[in-house]
């Protein structure tokens, strides 16, 4: 049986002998999307659980740095700043990939040596000034064969948005998601919800409990997690793995430990349920996009080998050809009301997501609010801003997963109906930027605390008295008595006091006026650039839906025009001609036939029908 690149490359082939470029062009688009295919598996979760230890045991290098002292392989104390991709390459090769300044969009490599990648990261985190994107590493492994990549990145639920946001983004753009706890305890409500989001963005997640050798009651504790998804309606496997036992295994051959670490039936799983299924899902695609284009390289053929064979038949080959140009005409028209469509349907997204945006900061402005005006915010800001970022982090990350699910819902709607007018299935849509860098949301400002000096609080104060020792010492003076005596003292020191106490109230109102001004001032500038972002989400779904329908409008109409052309031409050709234009035409749809039949005993062929 012929294997799927021979049928693609026979299908471009016959695009190319019946001289249909722009089915040339289309099959030539699926072999690059073919060529460049990955199987990318995300490893998220909280920092400190466990991500990079886990990832570094699965490709089995110390490629990623970790944090803490229960690490098996790779550098301690050394958190990830950035993503670190792992893929197969032919020897182990390690780069940093960093945005050009001043050039929007365009990257730059840095080759590094893979032993102090890790190091490196941090260091270079720190001085790029935000230009690092993420690290690139080629290993010779046979469990990365197949176009498997792995993907470590930065703990999400901190008070880095933009590291939570990043690691959002791309869910969409995997295979499968590895969610890492540990079994230190059940899950929390922020990793929870995070397993949610990942669902809602990923068709595959895995839960992942690491370090069962520091805590005997790791089965407990994964039985309660196993509860909690139930409860919350999440179909996600949960498997339980220590990275520790797998490096001895490794170390020292022993099967035991290498069963008791529970890293195998985790590979296995991924190669099974994620690396297989994804190259049957691109033999599917491939299948679809080889089919349809060999019925419209039939569609043709046919049309002017029926012509040849019966040229009496010219008022039925007429009116095929005044029935095709109608349909033409037709496609044209209805492309212009799916494009009206589309447009109305973006338009109203974005004005919904501006909504979300707002919606969820105002809740957030509130709950600061309140929390400023019980408190002095100068004492407990460092506090004040954690919780922002925290909870800002929790939001964005809710309208990221809220947009991409409306975005994709619009898409499949367009796509849906389109394809059922159509009569036709329009090629897979396939949107998203995994490359794409997220600029750094702006950081809290910071607030003055209200410290005042000794010094500071005397001039307060002794402003203060200075009055009532005036005052009074006049007043007393009319009894004799001299300016300053103990009652006008005394008076000095209660007026003192007074209006040191007000000078703090006053500072404090200052405080918690200016505290609420930075919160909306952050918050006005979140939605801000979150905003642009997913408004350019949106607007490269608009432009892939409408390029993606309008080359399949543009590929029917011309298969309409070729057929109707051959019915034509097929009447004006000469008897002399036609004998070796019957030869040529029966050839051609010998071959179409036979490759038509190859494709539908490929395996994925039922599946894409």
């Amino acid at each position: 049986m012929s294997t799927p690149i021979g049928l693609l490359e026979r299908a471009q082939t016959l695009a190319a002998r019946c001289e249909r470029p722009e089915l040339e062009r289309r099959l030539g688009a699926t072999r690059e999307r073919l060529a460049r295919s990955a199987v990318r598996v995300v490893v998220a979760g909280q920092a400190g659980k466990g991500k990079s230890a886990l990832v570094n045991v699965l490709v089995g290098a110390p490629v990623c740095g970790v944090a803490g002292d229960t690490v098996p392989i790779g550098p301690a104390g050394v958190s990830t700043p950035v993503p670190t991709l792992v893929r197969g390459g032919p020897a182990p090769t390690a780069a940093l990939v960093l945005a050009r300044p001043g050039q929007p969009g365009e990257l730059e490599r840095s080759a590094v040596p893979v032993e102090t990648l890790a190091t490196q990261l941090v260091r270079i985190a720190d001085d790029a000034a935000g230009r690092l994107v993420r690290a690139e590493v080629e290993l010779p492994r046979q469990w990365l064969a197949g176009g498997l990549e792995v993907v470590d990145t930065p703990g999400v639920g901190g008070v880095r948005v933009t590291a939570t946001l990043g690691t959002v983004d791309l869910l969409p753009t995997a295979a499968a998601v590895l969610v890492v706890t540990d079994a230190s305890q059940e899950f929390t409500a922020p990793e929870l919800a995070f397993v949610r989001q990942a669902v809602a963005l990923c068709e595959h997640v895995v839960v992942v409990e690491a370090k069962t050798d520091l805590y005997p009651s790791w089965r407990q504790i994964a039985e309660l997690d196993r509860g909690h998804l139930a409860r919350a309606g999440l179909d996600v496997p949960v498997f339980c793995v220590s990275t520790v036992l797998e490096v001895a295994a490794l170390a020292a051959r022993d099967a035991e430990l290498h069963a008791e670490s529970g890293i195998g039936p985790l590979r296995e799983h991924l190669r099974e349920e994620v690396v297989e299924r994804a190259a049957e899902r691109r033999e599917r695609a491939l299948v679809h996009d080889v089919a349809s284009v060999t019925e419209q390289l039939k569609l043709a053929v046919k049309a002017e080998l029926a012509a040849m064979e019966d040229p009496a038949s010219v008022a039925d080959i007429a009116q095929r050809a005044e029935a095709a140009s109608a349909r033409i005409q037709e496609l044209g028209r209805n492309s212009a009301r799916w494009q009206q469509m589309l447009n109305d349907g973006v338009t109203d997204l974005m004005g919904d997501i501006d909504y979300d945006l707002r919606d969820r900061t105002r809740v957030i402005a509130r709950e600061a609010e309140e929390t400023i005006e019980a408190n002095d915010p100068g004492q407990i800001w460092d506090e004040i801003a954690d919780w922002l970022e925290v909870r800002v982090a929790g939001a964005m990350t809710d309208s990221f997963v809220w947009a991409a699910q409306r975005s994709e819902w619009l898409a499949a709607q367009v796509v849906e109906q389109f394809a059922e007018e159509r009569a036709a299935v329009v090629p897979e849509l396939a949107v998203g930027t995994p490359d794409e860098v997220l600029d750094d949301m702006v950081e809290v400002a910071d607030l003055d605390r209200g410290n005042m000096r000794v010094r500071e609080r005397l001039i307060v104060g002794m402003r203060g008295s200075y009055s009532g020792v005036l005052m009074t010492g006049l007043v007393t003076s009319l009894a004799g008595m001299p300016l300053l005596n103990p009652v006008s003292l005394i008076a000095g020191v209660v007026l003192g006091r007074k209006a040191y106490k007000d000078d703090a109230e006053n500072r404090k109102q200052r405080r918690q006026n200016e505290a609420n001004n930075i919160v909306r001032r952050h918050l006005d500038e979140v939605v801000f650039q979150a905003g642009k972002v997913l408004k350019d989400r949106l607007r490269t779904v608009q432009r892939t839906l409408r390029d993606l329908i309008s080359e399949t409008v543009t590929e029917l109409s011309a298969t309409l025009a070729e057929a109707n052309r051959a019915a034509q031409l097929a009447m004006r050709t000469v008897a002399a001609e036609r004998e070796n234009r019957l030869r040529e035409l029966r050839i051609r749809l010998d071959l179409l036939d036979r490759l038509g039949t190859d494709v539908r005993r490929l395996p994925g062929a039922a599946v894409a029908r």
